[in-house]
């Protein structure tokens, strides 16, 4: 469905009560309800009587949630589906890890399975949005109430800035969502996650990681000969001495260079974990 520039949304922006200042940690119960209405329009509804193709969907994402939280039921009510259960569970839950639990998983079956539904679902299942769509107006939503979250390269990201986010973070993800690029990504993924969760050590050193997976994949594709225990510093130098950067540029990289060699080595000598370069684990959906 569309997005309308309502009224009220437009006088809140005169009276300057929309404010360019994100928070992370609560969720408005406004913004649940939209959420809900997004993952209901983008699954779909079932056409006929006795179809649950559905159905199906939300007891995989129900039974997902509740094995991963150690539970059986997300909500112990009598009568309720599966459906019900999962959306009135995030309805009801004030925890925002809980919240962009369900979210996430809902958009990333949204994106990799209902986008890519095969014949049967689509001829049995009434669509209102497709996976894009849905996508879009989920980060809209975000942005609407001030929530520095967005569903990026098929993840849940946290937004300190919205012109880093636009400028470098989702620059970053649209390289790494490459093939060539799969460790990386997991990597970087990975360290976003920890920076999520306050774990600044951790985060650091998947960003390192991450950035010698991209330095390594650059060489192998290149043809410039490395080593896989060879660090940053010395990757940095056979990008830069194969001419990576232009030559008549340099000069101007001089100050990055010393930046990236003095500054990457120091940290990754305190920090042990080497880049996988192009290989990565198998993750769920992604």
């Amino acid at each position: 469905m569309p997005i309308f520039d309502l009224y009220s949304k437009r006088q809140k922006r005169l009276r300057g009560e929309v404010s360019d200042v994100l928070t992370y940690d609560k969720i408005p119960q406004s913004l649940k309800v939209q959420i809900v209405h997004i993952i209901s329009d983008a699954i779909g509804e079932d056409k006929y009587l006795g179809v649950h193709e559905t159905s199906k969907v939300y007891e995989f994402l129900h039974n997902t949630i509740a094995r991963e939280y150690g539970v059986f039921q997300l909500r112990e009510v009598y009568g309720e589906e599966y459906k019900e259960k999962l959306l009135n569970f995030l309805l009801g839950t004030n925890k925002t890890d809980e919240i962009l639990d369900i979210t996430e998983l809902s958009f990333k079956y949204i994106n990799n399975i209902i986008r890519n539904s095969n014949y049967n679902y689509r001829e049995n299942v009434i669509i209102k949005i497709n996976a894009d769509d849905a996508i879009h107006e989920l980060n809209v939503r975000f942005k609407e109430n001030g929530i520095g979250y967005s569903f990026t390269n098929n993840n849940i990201i946290r937004i300190d800035s919205t012109y880093a986010h636009s400028e470098i973070t989702k620059p970053s993800l649209s390289l790494l969502s490459n093939k060539k690029f799969q460790g990386a990504n997991d990597e970087y993924l990975s360290a976003h996650e920890y920076y999520k969760n306050g774990k600044n050590k951790e985060c650091l050193n998947d960003c390192l990681k991450s950035f010698e997976s991209t330095l390594k994949v650059i060489c192998k594709e290149k043809g410039w000969e490395f080593n896989q225990t060879d660090t940053s510093k010395k990757l940095i130098q056979i990008c830069f001495q194969n001419g990576l950067v232009p030559t008549f540029t340099q000069n101007q990289f001089t100050s990055l260079q010393n930046l990236l060699e003095s500054g990457i080595p120091t940290i990754r000598n305190k920090l042990v974990g080497m880049g996988k370069g192009k290989y990565r684990k198998k993750l769920m959906m992604k």
